[in-house]
């Protein structure tokens, strides 16, 4: 008899192609499934709450799998010892919990977080290189939170929705999205019921746009009117994006983990 269980994974971007298996590079799904496989004797196939592109990390990726309920039971511990034995550098299941036999950890998602994370100092990092996107002019984080509260709400994001997306829909109810600096680091913080591709990268091109003060916070209504990527800001780089939390009607990855 088999369990579905729900499982909190922290990842870095670097060391993988993206979350999703592919054929040709190595992926998060497909070292996570190799490594539940390898205890189960069998095939055990994964379902992430969301799909990360190459390079962006995960703080805290929902994702379910059927298991032998008899060998989860015995120990939950032991289980997520046993996995992480088993996972290359770079990934580690963090928490792991029963959960009903029908649930998903994508279509069951009621809202998504990410984080980026900006070094806004005139010099790199030795120590995180890639971890943040480098800005070393000074941005005006106060602006940056200005025009932030233009995306809030329900929208046509088609302005900062990539070209390869291929979402039936660009509409989307943005919740949450905040701009802070904490020492040397700015931190953009973005909730919502669904994300198109790139869009909190190229969400965050914008607001760096506007920090530089090249654009202004009311400026932003008009390019998303315009619903046209040309019009909206650089796509910021991948290593500074983080996958921070999945939202469910009982429970959240972040608080799991």
């Amino acid at each position: 008899m088999t369990q579905r269980i729900a499982l909190c994974v922290e990842y870095s971007g670097p060391a993988f192609h993206g979350w999703q298996r592919q054929d040709n590079a190595t992926s998060v799904q497909a070292v996570l499934e190799e490594a539940l496989a390898t205890i189960e004797s069998r095939p055990v196939a994964c379902v992430g709450a969301g799909r990360t592109d190459a390079g962006v990390h995960g703080e805290a990726m929902l994702v379910h799998a059927d298991v032998l309920q008899s060998r989860f039971e015995r120990s939950p511990r032991a289980y997520i010892h046993g996995v992480n034995s088993r996972l290359p550098e770079g990934v580690m299941v963090l928490a792991v919990r029963p959960v009903a036999a029908g649930f998903h950890a994508r279509f069951d998602c009621l809202e998504r977080q990410y984080r980026y994370q900006i070094w806004n100092r005139h010099t790199a990092s030795a120590l995180h290189p890639w971890r943040h996107w480098w800005m070393p002019r000074s941005l005006d984080v106060a602006a940056m939170q200005q025009a932030a509260e233009h995306f809030l709400g329900e929208h046509d994001f088609s302005a900062v929705r990539a070209s390869g997306c291929q979402a039936h829909s660009p509409v989307r109810t943005m919740k949450r999205l905040d701009v802070q600096r904490r020492g040397h680091e700015i931190l953009i913080d973005v909730q919502a019921n669904g994300f198109l591709y790139h869009m909190v990268r190229n969400i965050t091109g914008c607001l760096v746009a506007v920090g530089l003060g090249r654009w202004h916070a009311t400026d932003i209504p008009t390019i998303l009117n315009q619903k046209s990527r040309q019009h909206a800001g650089v796509t910021a780089p991948a290593h500074g994006l983080y996958f921070s939390n999945a939202c469910y009607p009982d429970f959240e990855s972040r608080d799991l983990c």
